[in-house]
């Protein structure tokens, strides 16, 4: 397998999860490199759901390192709720988990923060997840936050909390919102670090060591291309780079050492929170639904669904780099005929053949549709790919094409065994 970065190909959400826990059988380390618990990722294994919101999805696989890396911004809180939630139905943590010291906090005030912010946003809201993650990155942008680090050194954090504390308090004071106790905070973050304490370390100089040692590493991405705060659908983006560069940066790990760039995507196209779908479609939203499908794993939020979209992915081809593709939820489409994708943009009488970067114009977009042959069958016993009818064959064979890059994965199924290996 080599070193993989993992990335998702469209808004998020693609089922990288699972994807990730069929590449970990491969792999010797896990890294997650970019965001927080705003995330969540699903696995099913032997009939449980796992959702995993911090920690890497390699954790549900004996004999595997983990690794959260400096890119994550850590609810200290939130992960210690996570490991314990974990080992309570059997999950085993120890020395397989490590955590970057360099990884930067979200504190109380940025949750605050950031629900204050989108209240007051109105029509124009970002629909963020009000985990504080916006927040908390700007805090690092902006040369203030704390991290890990601090957090280990209980003075030294307490004399830096105060003065956040001080700070943000005023501001939400400013902003109508409750004043948040330092106190409470301090002593649950200060409780919530001895706890995290033994997996804290250089996790920079642990993944080059075992670059060294000829280690495989798998690099978990989080969110998806178009969430990117650089070339997602901006402003409605997450804040961290989503994209196969932020594998780098989140990490410490040079491009040169990378072998391949694995990209995940739907059969169909989803979407949370606002911000422009040019497929989206409410009856194949209201079909699947009813299915039981497409709820977030992070937020219980229905979905916004619509037709595969060759237009958003071939770009997210470009911009990441993909080499192989993994299509998810085949199986979902098994009821549908016709079935749409959409291959251009119309806008004002110009056809695109890439999503604009502007969103007010990406909203006016008009999709053009070839219409491909339905199966009408149930995909999700396949085991191999003439298992399936050969007009789910064809359809994922033809997105990928359109994409722009190799099919390697299907998945037809949330468990690990419903996975056509290419």
């Amino acid at each position: 397998m080599a070193n993989t970065i993992l990335v998702g190909a469209q808004w998020g959400d693609e089922g990288k999860g699972k994807i990730i826990d069929v590449l970990t059988g491969n792999a010797d380390i896990v890294v997650r490199s970019q965001g927080g618990n705003n995330a969540g990722h699903t696995v099913i294994q032997g009939g449980k759901k796992y959702v995993l919101h911090l920690i890497p999805s390699g954790i549900l696989r004996r004999g595997k390192m983990c690794v959260i890396g400096n890119g994550v911004v850590i609810d200290p809180v939130a992960l210690v709720d996570e490991i314990e939630g974990l080992r309570k139905v059997g999950v085993r943590i120890g020395k397989n988990l490590l955590i970057s010291d360099c990884a930067h906090l979200v504190l109380p005030y940025h949750r605050a923060l950031d629900e204050q912010r989108e209240q007051r946003q109105g029509h124009a809201k970002i629909g963020t997840t009000k985990r504080g993650i916006g927040p908390a990155y700007g805090d690092k942008a902006a040369r203030t936050g704390l991290r890990m680090a601090d957090l280990l050194q209980p003075e030294l954090f307490t004399k830096k909390l105060e003065a956040k504390m001080r700070e943000n308090n005023s501001i939400l004071k400013a902003l109508g919102a409750r004043p948040i106790s330092f106190a409470k905070v301090n002593r649950d973050f200060l409780a919530a670090g001895e706890k995290l304490r033994p997996f804290v370390a250089n996790t920079v100089v642990y993944l080059h060591r075992a670059l060294q040692q000829g280690k495989e590493i798998l690099f978990e991405g989080a969110q998806g291309t178009f969430l990117d705060i650089d070339h997602g659908t901006y402003p409605y983006v997450t804040s961290s780079n989503t994209t196969a560069g932020g594998a780098c940066t989140g990490t410490g790990v040079p491009p040169h050492r990378m072998d391949r760039v694995l990209g995940v995507m739907k059969a169909y196209t989803t979407r949370v929170g606002e911000g422009s779908l040019p497929t989206e479609d409410p009856a194949i939203a209201g079909m699947l639904h009813d299915m039981g499908r497409e709820f977030g794993a992070t937020t219980g939020r229905a979905r916004r669904c619509g037709w595969f979209d060759a237009v958003a992915t071939r770009y997210a081809t470009m911009i990441n780099g993909i080499d192989e593709l993994a299509i998810t939820n085949l199986d979902g489409l098994d009821t549908v005929d016709p079935i749409k994708v959409c291959v251009a943009y119309k806008l004002d009488g110009k056809t695109l053949e890439v999503p604009p970067s502007d969103a007010a114009q990406l909203i006016r977009c008009q999709p053009v549709y070839l219409e491909f042959p339905g199966w009408k069958k149930s995909t999700e016993k396949a085991k191999k790919l003439s298992d399936l009818p050969k007009a789910a064959r064809d359809y994922a064979k033809k997105i990928a094409e359109l994409t722009g890059a190799r099919l390697s994965m299907i998945s037809v199924g949330p468990a690990r065994g419903q996975t056509l290996i290419l």
